[in-house]
């Protein structure tokens, strides 16, 4: 069911701007407006949607990602091949401002089923610390890396299951009317993931409900979503840039934290590294662990998948935090 559609002369210049030497970031076995095969082609930004376009989709759609993994999602540059292959998908899932590059080639596309997931679900402001009295100078740090979605709001929302799955319906809806003829089908698999994901929920009310802690540490201050859920406290090293350097006043501040809140682990993730958790710990005495934002998964993720790295999440959080 895959249409091709001509890419107006200005998508192409546009794509020209973009710069010949852009990263290529384009995976998956398909790429959009190739041979699908019959199938929908579905063009996912990054490997949450990407996940949940497979998920939903199976059998009746090509889905391709413009991130390939390893690759920090924020970082993100496309070709202009890469752009004018968007073009010729069905479907285009995406979280607008997360990635700039991919919110101007998804306006130059012409494509008519764009899904923006943060329209799927209300989006929330998260600051860097979960505690009011806490040094917040770190919130903001990373300067061109800031990936808000908008007056603030934290676009880390796949985090939080119950929210994830809202997202989930929005992308069931959009591929039905997409392809109206496997409508049914898509309805079934939404159904059964969104289910999937409410005992996901259960599984840390459950594993989290009783902890020595509530606070934790990590170096990218995506889990707001994850902390407000089920009752914890972020502090985030750097705020939402993970590659951006800490004030001194700031890692002296999370000392303080540490000792207080008897916090026994500093977070780090796979693909950001682990140079500023070592510091940290280096300095109070604390061990390192992964805590996976899931923006893309490698060969070094705890987890072939979204369920798995979140249940890798999940475990990890429960032996730093004390969980009985």
């Amino acid at each position: 069911m895959n249409v091709r559609r001509l890419i107006p002369a200005a998508a192409l210049a546009g794509a020209v701007a973009l710069g010949a030497t852009a990263l290529t970031a384009c995976s998956g076995a398909t790429a959009a407006g190739g041979d699908t095969d019959g199938k929908i082609a579905v063009t996912a930004s990054f490997y949450p949607l990407q996940f949940l376009a497979e998920r939903i989709g199976k059998d009746n759609v090509a889905v391709t990602t413009l991130t390939k993994p390893g690759v920090e999602p924020h970082d993100l540059e496309i070709t202009p091949k890469q752009t004018g292959r968007l073009g010729e998908s069905d479907v285009i899932l995406y979280l607008k401002t997360l990635q700039p590059a991919v919110d101007k080639a998804v306006a130059q596309s012409g494509v008519k089923n764009v899904v923006d997931a943060g329209t799927l679900t209300k989006l929330e402001a998260h600051a860097a610390s979960g505690h009011d009295d806490h040094d917040h100078a770190a919130e903001g740090e990373g300067g061109e890396h800031d990936h808000d979605h908008g007056a603030g709001e934290d676009p880390h929302v796949w985090l939080d299951p119950t929210k994830y799955a809202e997202i989930a319906k929005g992308v069931g809806a959009a591929l039905e009317k997409a392809d109206p003829e496997h409508a049914a089908d898509y309805e079934k698999n939404t159904a059964a993931l969104v289910t999937e994901l409410g005992s996901l929920d259960t599984e840390f009310k459950d594993g989290l409900k009783t902890t020595a802690s509530r606070t934790f540490i990590t170096t990218h201050a995506a889990f707001g979503y994850l902390a407000e859920r089920y009752g914890l406290d972020q502090e985030g090293i750097s705020g939402i840039d993970p590659e951006s350097e800490p004030s001194p006043a700031r890692m002296k501040d999370l000392q303080g934290v540490a000792a207080k809140d008897k916090v026994t682990t500093v977070f780090f993730e796979t693909l950001a590294g682990d140079k500023t958790a070592k510091a940290l710990a280096k300095d109070t005495g604390l061990r390192t662990d992964v805590l996976d934002p899931l923006e893309g998964i490698t060969d070094k993720s705890q987890g072939a998948d979204y369920f798995e790295v979140m249940r890798s999440n999940l475990k990890n959080l429960q032996k730093a935090l004390g969980a009985k």
